[in-house]
């Protein structure tokens, strides 16, 4: 179990299949092993990994047209890169889709030394898209949230892991 006042990978899990989750198009990273390790070994799930955070997006909206219920999993760097993808896939195809995205450089005191950070927000209220910080257990109830507004609105959510995955590499 993650130590206290992190998000563990095991609360994670339960938010994606509380919500339903069949499929996780996510990009392989060196922080998140254990949620690896866990989303892969669970026989609900299936992880397709893509190579560009921009695929993702592609690939979501197809596997939702396909009748399937995805969720990305990326980095605030990868979704930065990916705004087109996003308008055009996403948005412009009324995909419900919640992307779960690593807050990289996130801090809860407010120093910034990554500019991604600096800018990861400003990204989200430009495209106007709705998004919502989750830094520990406590707060993981508002992935479900996300997914309620995705459904509702039929456009993409985001929810910013503002822990980075702590406790994820185990």
């Amino acid at each position: 179990m993650a130590e206290a006042n992190s998000l563990s990978p095991e609360t994670m899990i339960a938010q994606m299949k509380a919500n339903g989750v069949t499929d996780i198009v996510w990009l392989p990273d060196s922080e998140t092993n254990f949620l690896y390790l866990l989303m892969s070994s669970d026989p609900d799930l299936r992880l397709i990994g893509v190579t560009r955070e921009g695929h993702a997006c592609s690939i979501a909206a197809g596997l939702y047209a396909g009748g399937r219920k995805p969720m990305i999993l990326i980095q605030n760097t990868g979704m930065l890169e990916s705004g087109d993808s996003i308008r055009g896939w996403l948005m412009g195809l009324d995909v419900p889709v919640v992307m779960l995205v690593g807050y990289r450089g996130y801090t809860r005191h407010g120093v910034i030394t990554d500019t991604v950070a600096h800018y990861t927000e400003r990204f989200l209220m430009a495209f106007d898209i709705p998004f919502y910080l989750v830094e520990n257990d406590s707060d993981a109830d508002r992935i479900s949230t996300a997914f309620a507004l995705a459904e509702k609105t039929k456009k993409p959510v985001v929810v910013l892991i503002g822990d980075e995955f702590h406790g994820f590499n185990r």
